[in-house]
């Protein structure tokens, strides 16, 4: 791997890393400020939201410039607005902050998210700079240390910014984030890519090409299968983002619950790290497909006792094959898809899989409230399972996980066997068959 590919990529984790730390410590900060639940929920599905259906703007960008130019406007524009939040905060007497309700409030959190939002342009533009600078065979790995990248950013921001939030406040959490943009910023301009302008031989790349788009990822067959499976994948991960943390405080204290998640937060850089020493293998396919086996078999399987020790190591292995998961994506849309129009296949991805989430964590809470919680408290779940699986709120939950766990088992058995698979495979192999020549981006 190429010394040009290692600077962007610390130069990305370094913005991940601020962007990250300001979206956590503000999320922090209004709930202490207005002790309103409301108030970080709505953060949370417009935060969600507005990634999702920003993928189809923010890809058509990044195909439109060359990839430098687009990393430098999404963290100019990262700047620009954590500037206007601080000066709306300096300006701002402290008492307003209090007030939910209070347009300057919403308004300073409107910035902050979009400035985070800014940073999703790069995380667009980096698989495709890894088709733009890696060999065909080291891409794998190369995804593998972008998943270990993000990893490292998700820890850090996670435990750094309740610290800053807590002894220094949210007026030196933007300091701190300023700062380290304008060090981005400034890194980046002099880092040089090689990089030839992109020939497009279409006129959609001036506006937001969805019909091109499609017809670019019908054109492989089996591809609109697996973006499709990734979605149904996050549609029921959102059930265990909804619910994981009423569950886990179920079983111990709030402070316990906060130092699991950090370590637990380790399974991203370890995942992306045997990634990037091991590969994917020959089919990076069937390594998805079998990466979502062993966590779904896990997710049938890690609450069924009411034991934190199952529930870490469980979910430990789990967050181990994210990066897994992510990496074969990625490396398949690198290898059969042309480089001109990367970024607006990875943009409509994310949204696509993205929209998931919000949905489910809107849904689930009512199943699990008026179903399955009801079910294993006084319902027909206490004498039909009660007595081995255990009873009340949180054996609810855990039937939901449980049962989670099986239609994911199910519907991925389902897709190994479909014929989508078989053809994607098929043209996975025809693709990355071709000489690096042949294949060569920057011709």
């Amino acid at each position: 791997m190429t010394k040009t590919f290692y600077a962007i990529l610390a130069n990305s984790l370094v913005a991940a890393l601020t962007n990250t730390f300001v979206w956590f410590a503000v999320t922090f900060w209004v709930f202490l400020q207005t002790q309103s639940v409301l108030a970080t929920s709505v953060m949370a599905g417009v935060y969600v939201g507005t990634v999702a259906l920003s993928g189809f703007f923010l890809g058509s960008l990044v195909d439109r410039y060359r990839k430098k130019k687009a990393m430098l406007l999404s963290s100019v524009c990262s700047l620009m607005l954590y500037l206007l939040a601080q000066i709306i905060f300096s300006s701002t007497p402290p008492s307003v902050f209090t007030d939910v309700s209070s347009i300057p409030l919403w308004i300073f959190i409107v910035l902050t998210l979009m400035g985070a939002i800014a940073g999703n342009i790069r995380t667009i533009a980096l698989p495709t700079l890894v088709t733009l600078l890696i060999p065909e065979a080291e891409r794998d790995k190369a995804n593998g240390l972008v998943g270990t990248a993000n990893g490292v950013s998700f820890l850090i921001a996670s435990i750094f910014s309740g610290l800053a939030i807590g002894f220094l406040g949210v007026y030196w959490v933007m300091v701190f984030a300023i700062a380290l943009t304008v060090a981005v910023i400034l890194h980046l301009a002099i880092l040089p890519i090689p990089e030839q302008t992109i020939l497009h031989s279409e006129h959609h790349t001036q506006h937001i090409d969805i019909r091109g788009t499609i017809r670019a990822i019908a054109l492989v067959p089996g591809l609109f299968g697996l973006i499709f499976f990734n979605c149904f994948n996050n549609f029921l991960g959102g059930v265990f983002m909804s619910l994981m943390d009423a569950y886990g405080l179920s079983l111990v204290s709030v402070q316990m619950w906060g130092i699991l998640w950090g370590l637990l937060s380790l399974g991203f850089i370890l995942g992306g790290l045997m990634i990037a020493k091991r590969g994917l293998g020959k089919s990076p396919l069937r390594t998805l497909f079998l990466a979502n086996i062993i966590m779904w078999v896990i997710a049938t399987g890690f609450t069924i006792q009411a034991s934190v020790v199952s529930l870490a190591v469980g979910m430990f292995i789990y967050l181990c094959l994210i990066p897994v998961v992510e990496a074969a994506e990625q490396t398949i849309l690198q290898a059969v898809i042309p480089l001109e129009r990367q970024g607006r296949v990875f943009g409509f991805a994310q949204s696509i899989e993205q929209a998931a989430s919000p949905l489910t964590a809107f849904m689930i809470g009512p199943i699990a409230q008026f179903i399955f919680i009801p079910f294993m408290t006084t319902g027909e779940g206490v004498d039909l399972i009660g007595g081995w699986f255990g009873t009340g709120a949180s054996r609810g939950i855990a039937l939901l996980f449980t049962f989670t766990g099986l239609i994911g088992l199910i519907v991925t058995l389902l897709a190994m066997r479909s014929h989508a698979y078989q053809k994607l495979s098929a043209n996975y192999q025809k693709n990355s068959n071709i000489s690096p020549i042949q294949k060569s981006p920057l011709q």
